[in-house]
């Protein structure tokens, strides 16, 4: 079920004269839903599938507003939203594995001419529109490193943790909830929740995970180069794109599990195993995590073109160190991109 699934849910009762959440006749909806976004990025850094924090945030929902009636405004509304979806993706997470980028399969980088594996059977990391995530709006303080902790980088570090820690790790790191506040969240002790935020800590520094370095406020220079990156895939310039990609930069592909490293490699790959050729390669521009991200498509036997991955980009020190480029047909709707673009089409 997604928001657009939702029924239409009547108004409960208001919750205890004085709350400050939730004032005396205030309608769910009313007090609840400025707390959407948030809530699915949330849920969406537990899980890593978009499809999934979609479905967590309407059980919160669906939850909330059967227990509306008892909230007597002893947290805030936003505080008790939030313990509520903590515990609906713990739960979901029990019968679920980890969802990793080829990176987080523990293989070593592979060379360009190596043969392609694919593994759909893998959940792999979804992507995640910045319009679906997006908390502008909402007061900075609440939101703490809300941008940062929803790079590609950090929700696929916390992939790596087990479902509890990663909700510790989120709620104190991200949140700034306090240990109490945590540990009444997740019904265990101050001492526990100290406990598992130093292992996640631990795991992340033993594997040598972190949130990664991305550019938030992209200049007028990376713009220049993300427009000559474009025209690099239309015209299938490799040598143009090795000047926009870092030394080291690194390109994983999911559902293939193989992932790439150095700009030569990723050149090569492109030039010898993508099977688009000159003018058959249009992008065109989004946003994902917060990063820039492109549906790149492909031209078909009658002079159309369809979407065939969707890049997302980190750029650091003016350079493209990381592409994920995600062959999920669907996410081309998801991220309100065309379903084909016509013949006529010319990059730029």
């Amino acid at each position: 079920m997604t928001q657009t699934d939702a029924p239409e849910i009547p108004a409960p009762r208001a919750a205890a004269e004085g709350s400050p959440a939730a004032p005396e006749g205030a309608e769910f909806p009313e007090v609840a839903d400025r707390y959407r976004r948030e809530l699915t990025a949330h849920c969406y850094r537990m899980t890593g599938s978009v499809y999934d924090a979609e479905d967590m945030v309407q059980e919160t929902y669906l939850r909330a507003w059967k227990a509306f009636d008892d909230f007597e405004g002893r947290s805030s509304v936003r505080t008790w939203l939030y313990r509520i979806a903590t515990n609906v993706c713990l739960t979901n997470l029990e019968s679920k594995g980890r969802r990793p980028l080829p990176t987080g399969l523990g293989m070593p980088d592979a060379q360009a001419r190596d043969e392609l594996v694919e593994a759909t059977e893998v959940p792999w990391l979804q992507p995640v529109p910045d319009v679906m995530v997006d908390v502008a709006n909402v007061d900075p303080a609440q939101v703490v490193g809300n941008r940062d902790a929803i790079r590609l980088a950090f929700v696929a570090a916390l992939q790596h943790l087990p479902p509890r820690q990663r909700a510790v790790l989120v709620l104190r790191d991200v949140l700034r909830w306090s240990a109490k506040e945590t540990a009444t969240a997740l019904d265990t002790t101050a001492a526990a929740v100290n406990s598992a935020l130093q292992r996640a800590h631990a795991q992340l520094a033993e594997k040598q995970l972190s949130e990664g370095t991305v550019e938030d406020d992209l200049s007028p220079e990376h713009e220049a180069m993300l427009e000559r990156y474009v025209r690099a895939f239309w015209a299938k310039d490799m040598d143009a794109l090795v000047t926009m990609l870092a030394h080291d930069a690194v390109w994983e592909m999911p559902p293939f599990t193989a992932w790439y490293q150095g700009s030569q490699t990723i050149a090569e790959l492109i030039e010898h195993n993508c099977p688009g050729q000159r003018h058959d390669m249009p992008m065109v521009r989004t946003s994902a995590n917060g990063q820039p991200a492109y549906g790149l498509y492909m031209r078909v036997p009658d002079g159309s073109f369809v979407p065939f991955q969707l890049q997302v980009l980190q750029i650091v020190d003016g350079r493209v160190q990381h592409v994920v480029a995600f062959f999920e047909e669907g996410l081309f709707e998801l991220f309100g991109l065309p379903s084909s673009l016509p013949a006529s089409h010319q990059a730029g």
